[in-house]
């Protein structure tokens, strides 16, 4: 939200400096994000002064140019060649110096230097309206109708305003501080209570208004659930212009286009009250009456913007007598009823919407206006009808317009302010100092608080309207803090805290320490939504809803329909994104959760937690070293990252199966029986291509749950190595094709288990003539060693025949001598 200065200085009287002012307002929760200065003319007219023109005549070398001596008030008149019909001595005009910069209406800025045109000098240039941003007229030279000092900045000439606007981060709970009044207020009750000021805030004068006698426009509300409080009149002798000079600059210092003098009304109002208001042309209004209503599922509408909207049957639409659709309520008005250049007469609207019905319709037109982020933060009820004199006023003074109706305001069931009763007590455990009860007094009457005491302990609070989010004891004790500072809640000297036993192992340390792992490794961890599409997993179901999937009602973005059930579709898009942006080479870790559905089981909604790993691109940056041909991270990578991790965690003796399903190309699983530790392989092209991937991307998904549950309830320790030197065996060992060299190693390590250290595959032949049909050769080391002996040949040869007879009767391996 941007906040403009100058405005504020309209409610109070202020002498801080910009940078300050923002300090203040960040302290009170009112976070500036950015300040940036606003000139209401490009460049401020920097370098640009008045001038007297002393002598004028003839250029010597061109017919339709004027050689001219000016004092621009710094000693020496100056020459300045000029090219406008309209120069004369003893005029005073504005003059560009050399180095002022010009922004013209058209084309780019322009630095002014001394030179020749036609062999003459020129120091300077005498200025054109629409040269220096003033107006459109270049018909001549601006000529000044009364007598300045030369050298007067002509910044001052046309009373130019200076303003600097804050970006505030809003957060969705702070209602009352979505327009410049409510920022005010914040802002006046922290300077009174820090920085011993006495202001206080100035709201517009709205006594002066007076209704009409006609009788108001017929309007139906028809929920008043949805519309609690719809108030109006009408306007006429209207005369649609462009706003004056204050108003155009109010607008768009925040950023907000000016359309003319009856929009710009209703646009200001919003940005000063935070009360949205709408302006119908009465003689495009069927039926001269308004219906507050809900229209059938499909209804077309053509908004302002121009686009055919389908709309919703929840959509609440402000309609005509003849119950067409003229704005979506709270959100965005139609292209047919709006103010045009034609309009005398209006329907001004103030109403108050209920906030989810605003909301809701908002994000489903994609329509994020002004108006609906007020409504869906919770306007104030109670200020519609006075925003609806105050913009009427402005129409009256501005437009020429005339309030011929009497005030309409539908308001069955007024909102009082909300009576909390707030502890002395519970003020000092929950901020950490000891406030006077003054002082907090203080803080809340500064907020526009009623402050009543209902005996030594206890205040009521009665709550203003328009901080909907205030609703509890703590919310208004948040309200004191937020004022009272919390860089002056006192530092303890003294920290407690309760003695918590954490589970063995604990998952929060198990999941930093392999956190710690994959960053060491090379990886970067990414953080992906938990929403994910249905479509990417349509050819997986049925039509219709997918089997034991979560769906989800998004408002915000109905592309985003379910909890994700896998964690692949996560690492795709980011992929996808990043290759996008030119990010080739990744190493990706998540840690996350995938949701499902069972409705046999008593918790029928299943939360799984994983760890994910995601590689494409290059294993390392490109170099003039050699060997990049071989660069590219491939399946061998992914499984060293996986059993790196599984190492570190001391998770072993897991089975090996190939991967099931088609999310891979090829892969494998480990497992322990029926537990599944971890999937990984090469992704398959079907999911790359529905993200438009073109390279290799392999992927590691370990169910993390799983893994929790097979730790070692003792720490990995470190193992001394063995100072002891280790034998090699080698078997070159013909085994069916469907044999696994993981089946190898599992036999091998059952069957010697003392002094088999490591089991390695350094060659697989195939040759079904030599071998036979079906068959296949595995060359296998065996590393044998003791942490306490040097071990002798008999102990050798009597663990490698306990390796062979295992592998011989198993597998019925053949040992090739």
């Amino acid at each position: 939200m941007k906040v403009s200065l100058n405005w504020l200085r309209q409610y109070l009287d202020i002498d801080l400096d910009a940078e300050s002012i923002g300090q203040i307002l960040t302290g009170t929760g009112l976070e500036v994000e950015g300040m940036e200065k606003v000139e209401s003319i490009p460049g401020g007219l920097a370098g640009l002064v008045v001038g007297h023109v002393l002598e004028c005549g003839k250029h010597p070398g061109a017919d339709r140019l004027s050689l001219t001596r000016v004092d621009t008030g710094a000693g020496e008149p100056v020459s300045i060649v000029c090219g406008a019909p309209n120069v004369a001595a003893g005029q005073y005009v504005i003059v560009a110096t050399v180095g002022a910069k010009l922004y013209p209406n058209e084309g780019d800025p322009f630095t002014i230097k001394k030179g020749k045109i036609r062999g003459e000098v020129s120091e300077g240039m005498i200025c054109a309206e629409d040269e220096i941003g003033l107006g459109q007229s270049h018909d001549g030279i601006m000529v000044l109708d009364q007598e300045y000092a030369p050298g007067t900045p002509a910044a001052t000439v046309f009373e130019l305003e200076e303003d600097y606007v804050y970006d505030i981060g809003l957060t969705p709970n702070r209602s009352d501080a979505t327009n410049h009044l409510g920022v005010a207020f914040d802002l006046a009750a922290a300077l009174n209570v820090l920085h011993d000021k006495n202001v206080r805030v100035e709201r517009p004068d709205v006594s002066a208004f007076q209704a009409g006698d006609a009788a108001p426009v017929k309007v139906t509300v028809h929920d008043a659930t949805q519309a609690p409080r719809y108030a109006g009149l009408t306007i006429e002798n209207l005369t649609v212009a462009p706003s004056p000079d204050w108003l155009r600059q109010r607008l768009q210092a925040i950023g907000v286009k000016s359309i003319n003098n009856v929009v710009d009304v209703t646009n200001f109002v919003l940005h000063e009250l935070g009360q949205p208001l709408h302006a119908f042309d009465l003689d495009k209004m069927a039926g001269g009456e308004i219906h507050v209503e809900k229209l059938p599922e499909g209804t077309k509408f053509t908004s302002l913007d121009e686009v055919e909207r389908t709309l919703s049957a929840d959509d609440l639409m402000i309609c005509d007598g003849l119950h067409q659709p003229m704005c979506i309520a709270g959100v965005f008005g139609g292209l047919d009823s709006g103010v045009s250049d034609t309009t005398t007469r209006i329907f001004l609207e103030a109403a108050h919407f209920e906030a989810g019905t605003t909301r809701r319709s908002s994000m489903r037109h994609t329509l994020r206006t002004d108006a609906a982020r007020v409504f869906e933060k919770g306007s104030d009820p109670n200020v519609t009808v006075f925003a609806l004199k105050r913009a009427a006023l402005l129409l009256e003074e501005l437009a020429g317009g005339k309030v011929t109706s009497q005030l309409l305001d539908l308001y069955p069931n007024p909102v009082e302010p909300l009576k909390i009763k707030v502890r002395d007590q519970k003020i000092r455990e929950v901020i950490g100092a000891d406030l006077a009860r003054t002082q907090v007094r203080g803080i809340l009457e500064s907020m526009d608080m009623g402050v009543s005491a209902l005996d030594d302990e206890t205040l009521e609070v009665a709550v203003p309207t328009n901080k909907s989010d205030v609703t509890r004891e703590i919310d208004v004790i948040e309200e004191i803090l937020r004022i009272y500072g919390f860089d002056n809640v006192p530092i303890p000297g003294e920290i407690t805290t309760a003695m918590i036993v954490a589970p063995n192992p604990d998952p929060n340390y198990i999941r930093e320490l392999t956190g710690d792992l994959l960053v060491a490794n090379g990886f970067y961890e990414m953080m992906a939504l938990s929403l994910d599409e249905s479509r990417y997993y349509q050819e997986k179901g049925e039509e219709g809803q997918l089997e034991g999937v979560v769906y989800i009602n998004n408002t915000s973005n109905v592309h985003l329909d379910i909890m994700r059930p896998g964690m692949l579709q996560s690492a795709l898009e980011t992929v996808a994104h990043n290759h996008n942006r030119q990010q080739q080479d990744l190493r990706l870790f998540e840690f996350g959760r995938t949701y499902h559905l069972d409705r046999e089981k008593n918790s029928p909604y299943q939360e799984v937690n994983h760890l994910t790993l995601t590689l494409t691109g290059r294993k390392t940056a490109e170099s003039w070293h050699g060997g990049q041909a071989k660069n590219d991270a491939n399946f061998y990578t992914l499984k060293a990252a996986v059993e790196i991790v599984l190492k570190r965690l001391g998770v072993d003796n897991y089975r090996t199966a190939e991967v099931e399903g088609d999310d891979y190309q090829f892969g494998l699983r480990y497992h322990k029986g029926p537990m599944v530790l971890a999937d990984f392989g090469l992704v398959h092209t079907k999911q790359l291509k529905q993200r438009q991937i073109k390279s290799d991307v392999y992927f590691a998904d370990l169910n993390w749950d799983n893994i929790l549950k097979v730790l070692p309830k003792k720490p990995v320790q470190v193992q001394t190595p063995s100072k002891y030197p280790s034998l090699r065996r080698d078997l070159a060992l013909i085994v069916r094709k469907d044999v696994k060299f993981a089946d190898i190693e599992r036999l091998a390590r059952k069957a010697e288990k003392k002094f088999l250290t490591a089991v390695n595959l350094f060659d697989v032949y195939e040759n079904d003539e030599q071998l036979g049909a079906g068959k296949k050769s595995y060359a296998v080391s065996f590393q044998l060693e003791s942490d306490s002996k040097t071990l002798s040949e008999k102990e050798v040869d009597k663990a490698m025949r306990g390796i062979e007879g295992s592998l011989t009767k198993q597998l019925s391996a053949e040992v090739r001598r």
